[in-house]
C-alpha cells in the first residue's frame, strides 16, 4: 500500500480548507448590519437614550416623587433588560460595548430607583446614565463604521 508524501497531504488539507472558507462567509459588516437589523438596535437605542433622558430629568427635579422616579426608573430598566437580550454580537468590540452601555444604563436605572431621598443616589444614577450614553454612542459609531467597511 502506498502512502500520501507530505507534501501531497498539505496541499490536499490547504485545499480543502480554502474550499470551505469560501462557503458562506460573509464579512464582519455584513454580518453586523444583519445582527443589527434583526436585533432592532437603530429603535432599541433610540428608546434606551429616550428612556434616559426622562430619567436624567426626573432625577435633577427634587421635586420629582418616589412613585414618580420608580415609574421612569422602571421602564427604563426594562428596556435595558430588552435590549441586553439581543447580545452578543457577531463582532467581540461591539458587544463588549453595548454590554458596558446596558450595564450601565441598568446601574443607573436601579440607582435611580432607590434615589428619591438621596442627592448622592441621584448624582450617582446620573452619573451611570450618562457614561451609558458615550457608551451607547461609542458602539453605534462602530455598528456605522463596520457596516460602511
Amino acid at each position: 500500500m502506498k502512502h500520501a508524501t507530505p507534501r501531497v497531504v498539505v496541499v490536499a488539507l490547504v485545499g480543502a480548507s480554502l474550499a470551505l472558507s469560501a462557503c458562506g462567509t460573509q464579512s464582519a459588516g455584513t454580518a453586523l448590519a444583519k445582527w443589527a437589523t434583526s436585533s432592532n438596535l437603530a429603535t432599541n437605542a433610540t428608546q434606551l437614550v429616550s428612556d434616559a433622558r426622562h430619567a436624567l430629568a426626573a432625577l435633577s427635579d427634587p421635586r420629582t416623587t418616589a412613585t414618580q422616579l420608580h415609574t421612569v426608573c422602571a421602564v427604563l430598566d426594562l428596556e435595558t433588560l430588552q435590549a441586553y437580550a439581543a447580545l452578543p454580537t457577531p463582532d467581540a468590540q461591539t458587544t463588549a460595548l453595548l454590554s458596558a452601555a446596558y450595564t450601565d444604563l441598568g446601574d443607573g436605572a436601579n440607582e435611580c430607583y432607590q434615589a428619591a431621598h438621596s442627592t448622592s443616589k441621584r448624582a450617582r444614577a446620573s452619573a451611570y446614565l450618562r457614561r451609558a450614553g458615550a457608551e451607547l454612542s461609542e458602539a453605534q459609531a462602530r455598528v456605522s463604521a463596520l457596516r460602511a467597511s
